[in-house]
This record gives C-alpha cells, sequence and structure tokens, in this order.
C-alpha cells in the first residue's frame, strides 16, 4: 500500500495546517533516541512533527522492521490513537524533535472543526491501519495447524474487527515450532497466542484474546451514558453515528465484532449509493470509524447477560460482571444463524461448516468442491463470490430461487458455469471424518430420492431467530417469534422504536415487523436517535420544571 497510495498514507501539512493544529495540542520535545511510543501503550494521540525526524517500526518477534520515517510536516499515529488504543508500532526519534501532541479527545475534534483537514487525516489513519493489516504488523501471532476450527474462529475475529494478525503453522514455520517446545504447548492447548505485550495466551477465548490486545478497556461504573446501543451491526451502528454527531454520549456494545451479519457480506449491490457495490466489511469499517470520529466508545467484544435497572438508572450487565449505566438503551442485537437440523453438524462447525463468506473462508475454498444452502440476498451474493474460488459450487434451495431471491442475483447465478442449482431440497446428512467435511446427501423434499454431492466446504444461509435470550428477565414484550415490539404494537402508547419498557428502543433486525436489509437498519438507527431526543426532554422536563420553581422562591 504504501507503494500504490503512499501520498496519501503519509500526508505533509504546510506550515499553515501545522499551525492550525497548535490550538488541538501541546508542545512537547523528544531527544535524538528517545522512545517516544512503543508497542501495547495508550493513550498517545496524534503527533504532528514540527521538526526533527522520527521513525516507525513494526516489532516482530525482537526485531524492528522500519516502516517510515516522518520529517517536518508529518504526523504519526493510525486507527488505534482515535480511540486512544494500544500502539501497534514502536518511534523513535533519529534526532531531537519537536512535536504538537494531540490527545484522543482533542483528535476528534480536530476532525470535526477542521473538515478538509481532518478528511486527509482520516484517510491517512484509516489508509495505515490497512497497511498494517496487510503485513499483520502489531498485531498478535496465532500459532495453529492449518484448518483448524480454532485457528479460523480467532483470526476472524481479529479480521472482523480490523486488526492486524500473523498466523503460523507449527508444520511448516520453525519458529511456530520452537515456540510450541519452549513453552511445553500440548495439542489440546493449540492454538497458542503470542500477544504484542509478550504473554501467552492457550486456546483463548475471543473476548480473552481482545482484552489481552487491548480492543477493550474496563467501563467506569459510575459513568451514565445517554445510549448505550447493544449490538454494532448496521442498525447499533448507525444509531451510534447519529447519537455521537447530536453530542450523546453513547457507548457501543457487541460480544464479538462490528458488522453483524452484513459485515460478513461480500458484496452488497442494493445499497444506495453505491452503484458498483461495496464488500460488507468495507461499508460496517466506515461505519465503524464514523461513529469513533464522533466520540463513540467502543466496548467490543463485551457480551451482556441482561437488562435492568441500577438507581435510578437503566443498566447493561456484562459477562465479567461490569455494569453499564444509561439514561436509554437500544438493542440491535440483530439475529442468530440457524443451524441446520442434520446430525453431527457441531463436529464439523468452524473448519468445514461457515455461516459467512469472508475472503479467510474463500481462501478455504480454492479449488474445491462446496455446498451453500439458502435461498435469499445473501445466499446469492455468498454464491457469486465463492464461484470466483472454488471449484464448483452446489447451491441447495428449499424453494424456487425466484420465490426468495433478487433477479439481479439469479440472472448473475445463471451465468456462473461452475455453480449448481438445486431447488426443492434440503441437506440430510453429511459425511467425512475428523471435523473435516468430504461429502453432503441431498434429499428431494417431494419425492424424498437422495443424492450426494462431493464438498469440502459447506455454507449456511438458512435465517435467523433473534438474538433475544439475555433478555429472558428484561419484561419485554415480544412476538410469537420472539422478535422485540415497539411503537405503536405495545400495549401502552410508546415513542417510534420505543418498546413497552420506557427509555429501552429496539432496531434492526430484533425489532418485530422489521425489514430485513442494512438499509431498513440504517434507517431505524436514525429514526432510534430521533425517539431517544424526544423521550430525553420529557425525561428532563420534571427537573426543568422544579429548576425555575426553586429559582423563583
Amino acid at each position: 500500500m504504501i507503494d500504490t497510495r503512499g501520498a496519501q498514507m503519509f500526508p505533509t501539512l504546510t506550515p499553515d495546517e501545522m499551525e492550525r493544529l497548535r490550538r488541538f495540542g501541546t508542545l512537547e520535545h523528544f531527544a535524538a533516541g528517545t522512545a517516544m511510543v512503543q508497542v501495547g501503550e495508550t493513550g498517545h494521540g496524534l503527533y504532528v512533527l514540527l521538526s526533527g525526524a522520527v521513525e516507525i517500526s513494526q516489532n516482530d518477534r525482537g526485531v524492528r522492521t522500519p516502516i517510515v520515517t516522518h520529517l517536518a510536516g508529518g504526523f504519526m499515529g493510525e486507527l488505534a490513537q482515535l480511540s486512544g488504543r494500544a500502539s501497534l508500532v514502536d518511534a523513535y526519534a533519529l534526532r531531537d524533535s519537536q512535536v504538537i501532541a494531540i490527545p484522543p479527545e482533542r483528535l476528534r475534534d480536530v476532525l470535526v472543526a477542521e473538515a478538509t483537514l481532518g478528511e486527509r487525516i482520516m484517510r491517512a489513519l484509516i489508509l495505515r491501519r490497512m497497511g498494517l493489516i496487510e503485513v499483520g504488523a502489531g498485531g498478535p501471532v496465532i500459532v495453529g495447524r492449518a484448518g483448524s476450527g480454532d485457528v479460523l474462529r480467532l483470526s476472524n475475529f481479529l479480521g472482523r474487527n480490523g486488526h492486524p494478525h500473523t498466523t503460523l503453522d507449527p508444520a511448516v514455520d520453525s519458529c511456530a515450532a520452537t515456540l510450541i517446545e519452549r513453552f511445553q504447548v500440548t495439542e489440546e492447548q493449540l492454538p497458542i497466542v503470542l500477544c504484542p505485550d509478550g504473554k501467552l495466551l492457550r486456546n483463548p477465548t475471543e473476548a480473552a484474546l481482545g482484552r489481552c490486545i487491548g480492543l477493550v478497556r474496563p467501563i467506569d461504573p459510575d459513568t451514565v451514558f445517554d445510549v448505550v446501543v447493544v449490538g454494532a451491526g448496521p442498525a447499533g451502528l448507525a444509531t451510534a453515528v447519529y447519537a455521537g454527531s447530536e453530542g450523546l454520549s453513547t457507548v457501543v456494545l457487541d460480544c464479538r465484532a462490528f458488522g453483524g451479519q452484513a459485515g460478513a457480506s461480500a458484496r452488497i449491490e442494493n445499497y444506495l449509493g453505491f452503484p458498483t457495490g461495496i464488500s460488507g466489511m468495507a461499508l460496517m469499517g466506515r461505519a465503524f470509524n464514523q461513529a469513533q470520529k464522533f466520540g463513540v466508545e467502543m466496548a467490543i467484544p463485551d457480551e451482556c447477560v441482561s437488562l435492568g435497572e441500577d438507581g435510578t438508572s437503566l443498566a447493561v450487565r456484562l459477562a465479567e460482571g461490569e455494569m453499564v449505566r444509561a439514561r436509554t438503551i437500544v438493542i440491535a442485537t440483530g439475529a442468530r444463524y440457524r443451524r441446520l437440523p442434520v446430525r453431527d453438524v457441531e463436529a464439523y462447525e468452524g473448519s468445514s461448516i461457515h455461516y459467512w463468506a469472508s475472503p479467510q473462508e474463500a481462501r478455504l475454498c480454492g479449488g474445491e468442491s462446496i455446498a451453500l444452502v439458502g435461498g435469499g440476498n445473501s445466499a446469492g451474493q455468498a454464491v457469486a463470490y465463492l464461484a470466483e474460488h472454488a471449484a464448483k459450487v452446489t447451491l441447495v434451495a428449499r424453494r424456487p430461487l425466484a420465490e426468495t431471491m433478487s433477479s439481479y442475483l439469479i440472472d448473475r447465478i445463471a451465468g456462473l458455469a461452475n455453480v449448481e442449482v438445486v431447488t426443492g431440497a434440503e441437506i440430510s446428512a453429511l459425511e467425512g471424518e475428523g471435523g473435516m467435511l468430504h461429502a453432503v446427501q441431498i434429499r428431494d423434499r417431494r419425492t424424498g430420492a437422495e443424492s450426494r454431492r462431493e464438498a469440502r466446504q459447506l455454507f449456511l444461509f438458512i435465517g435467523a431467530d433473534p438474538n433475544t435470550d439475555w433478555l429472558a428477565s428484561a419484561g419485554l414484550d415480544m412476538d410469537e417469534r420472539g422478535f422485540v415490539r415497539t411503537g405503536s404494537s405495545c400495549t401502552d402508547v410508546r415513542l417510534p422504536l420505543e418498546t413497552c419498557r420506557r427509555g429501552v428502543f429496539a432496531v434492526g433486525d430484533v425489532r418485530a415487523g422489521s425489514v430485513k436489509r442494512v438499509a431498513a437498519a440504517v434507517g431505524d438507527g436514525a429514526l432510534a436517535v430521533s425517539s431517544i431526543h424526544a423521550y430525553l426532554a420529557q425525561l428532563d422536563r420534571p427537573r426543568v420544571i422544579v429548576e425555575q420553581v426553586v429559582q423563583r422562591a
């Protein structure tokens, strides 16, 4: 990326632009040879170089590899500095240097107050993160067997969160084999993860890995946020962007990654404003960064286990035991993927059975025969994407595609020579061993006839159920399928998208009667913030009246 987009990644600011940035920071001096920033350190923000020279390098298991040298007019930082997260690179002063140090909260002010300059800085921060992801710089090292479901799980987690990482297979990498021998790691403890701070994790959960690399920080139990958004899919991120841009203190919680189901889509072609389409990850990544630009706090991964009250505030309790307090709560937890109702499906999940089609899964399909189950647009987009990598794709759908899929996708699939469409059918059995799939059995739903197709990977797009188990004790009104009722469908008068519980709103796929489209979810987010303003105005009115009475007295 440095070769192709270096000028955008590392722009040189003019003297006038540097002067305008002075009001956002303070002057600091660093002597030659000083370590200005080191991997894992937090809270540095942006450094604008007024004089001197600073080398930025990646720390690859103790070996420093230079990335770029900043001179006067350059600035240090990437997306981690926007929210005060841990640095992914080292920075050393090559000569005596003077900088404008802009802390994270003031950096966000720069992006809003200095629109044109802020755009250049924001683009550079994003491109620098993309460059780090490209080479895996500054991130954890995953050591495990190729094809392991847990290796794929952790790689997917980091990839979906836009975090650089490296994966090593001990069967072919001597350094990986040495690590396993040095730390006496058994086969059952693989994969291991070596975090940038030197800590070693043995087959960790996503939450444990997220905390080790600094994705998640403790939440202040005394803070009462204006808005807590539970779920970082399109609806949740839209709510966060609109709330943050309108000055509401906002935090977003999600148990896995930003983007939701949309973030796993290979290409979204029917979203307004993108005539050539855009990948779900790219669209959701922009929304994620946009929310942070407006000061939204991101707590990912952090799992919510219940919704209730804490004194006069609404509250969400987290799996780690923390409590997040708020004046309003927005439920945007979407839906969870349905599992195939056949024997032994659990044995193949992670290694051969997948619920989304990202580049990570596409690499597993190279030159292989695969199968995909589903008849909606998500299934169609996945088929078109995976067909570019797999030798053959068998698409299995219960109904004719014309009943459930957009015509442009049907036409595209019809033109793919390596795709076989089997309708009026379902998967009846799986064949394989050791967690690796070999073939699937397909049953005709009308005649009961069975047929066999070779399939090394199986992708499931068979719908989803509302992700509302954590709301069992919240006292919300739900429909017969478990989706949350809002607005006029509640028994009492409520604001648009407000649930039967005052101050609690539901948006996106988790909401009863919602349209399952990305654009509709984004619209829900905008409407929810409008209702939140109305609710907060009602909430504050009694306090204002009391204050006026006191003043008159």
